[in-house]
């Protein structure tokens, strides 16, 4: 058996010890760049009279997910340009995940194409599914509110990842 190090301690009112040391800080690590996973449940509020995902309900997830990868791409603010070509290939039920996927697939000089695929996930078995997919158009903006340069898209960008265990 090993020695464990000693721990100060101090006493609360019930007479359970309190650890004093400082707490040690997680390192910190850089998001993907031009991309964004979410991931939700789909509960009875967020359904239809059929049992499955409202669609405007998913396309809220969707927006949310293609924004966060365009202002991680643009490093600064965005203005949406564009939803175009939103599928919905099979329904979402209630109790099921809803995995989203988002990233940066085109740039522009200010514009940047999202695209933002879906899967449902039975919770039981763990498989997934491409229920949704659509294209969103971002412009980034400075602090006036004018269109700004985006970087281009490096290496590994907007690759489409079809191993399953990437997915969210």
């Amino acid at each position: 058996m090993g020695v464990r190090p000693a721990v100060t301690c101090r006493r609360t009112r019930r007479g359970y010890p309190l650890p004093v040391n400082p707490p040690v800080t997680p390192p910190t690590t850089p998001a993907p760049r031009s991309r964004a996973r979410m991931l939700e449940l789909v509960f009875p509020k967020d359904t239809n009279y059929h049992g499955t995902a409202f669609g405007g309900w998913v396309l809220a997830l969707m927006y949310k997910a293609a924004s966060v990868a365009a202002v991680r791409h643009a490093g600064g603010n965005v203005v949406t340009a564009r939803m175009d070509a939103v599928d919905f290939h099979v329904p979402i039920r209630v109790g099921e995940a809803v995995a989203l996927d988002a990233r940066v697939i085109k740039v522009g000089r200010t514009s940047m194409t999202v695209q933002v695929d879906v899967y449902r996930e039975d919770m039981k078995s763990g498989e997934q599914q491409l229920a949704t997919n659509g294209l969103f158009v971002f412009v980034a903006v400075d602090e006036h509110g004018k269109p700004t340069p985006v970087p281009p898209l490096t290496d590994g960008d907007g690759e489409v990842d079809h191993d399953p265990e990437a997915r969210p």
